[in-house]
């Protein structure tokens, strides 16, 4: 008999997901998209949390798990929490407070600011008053505009419409996505077609596969396409 390389246990509010810690990942995503496939009667259209438990995941590898779960299901997840927060008390709260922040900005506004390990979605493009720290991921299927600091991951264009945009107050994120095209902070600078000292609000857009910034003016404004 197979091992599970997946267990999922979940109650009203939340899911913990099991995983393997020695399948290389690839093949655990694999397996993932199966588990949902067979159980997605069961989740419907429910909005939960999620937690990791049996292997460290990194923060891209986490935002690659909800990818499959939401494409294999029409489970929607409003948040990662830690491993020591699993009880089904705090998972009611943590759901709450996403789907009341959801309510109270109509979907398409986040006042706040998204610290470590915090996930945000949306099906349009979002505004987000405030910062979005190392660590914290948005993800939306319009463009992102952040007015503060984006210092996280960010994904535009998620549903593959490559003409979207990233635009930051303060631009200094340590993933740009905008629908296939990626550019990390870790594998050395992002493509700049401006000026490498430009300072202050900061665009980025995709352009034949590569993401590029540039400062913010009126004739970009006039320029994007929206």
């Amino acid at each position: 008999m197979k091992q599970q390389t997946v267990v999922i246990k979940s109650n009203k509010y939340g899911i913990t997901l099991f995983l393997d810690k020695k399948l290389p990942f690839q093949e655990l995503l694999k397996d993932i998209s199966e588990k949902f496939k067979t159980s997605s009667g069961f989740f419907q259209n429910a909005q939960m949390a999620l937690a990791f438990e049996g292997r460290d995941l990194s923060q891209e590898e986490q935002l690659e798990v909800i990818r499959v779960i939401q494409e294999n299901s029409s489970l929607e997840i409003l948040c990662i929490l830690e491993r020591d927060a699993l009880k089904e008390s705090f998972m009611k709260q943590v759901v709450e407070e996403r789907q009341q922040e959801r309510s109270t900005n109509n979907g398409r506004f986040y006042k706040g600011t998204l610290r470590s390990g915090q996930v945000l979605e949306s099906e349009t493009s979002i505004i987000i008053l405030g910062d979005v720290n190392p660590g914290a991921t948005v993800v939306s299927k319009g463009n992102v505009i952040v007015l503060g600091g984006l210092k996280g991951m960010v994904h535009a264009g998620a549903a593959g419409n490559d003409n979207t945009f990233v635009a930051a107050l303060n631009m200094a994120p340590t993933q740009i996505r905008i629908a296939d095209a990626i550019a990390r902070s870790a594998d050395g600078p992002i493509y700049i077609k401006a000026k490498a000292d430009a300072k202050g609000p900061m665009i980025a857009y995709a352009e034949e596969g590569n993401i590029y910034m540039e400062p913010i003016t009126k004739e970009v404004i006039n320029d994007i396409r929206i």
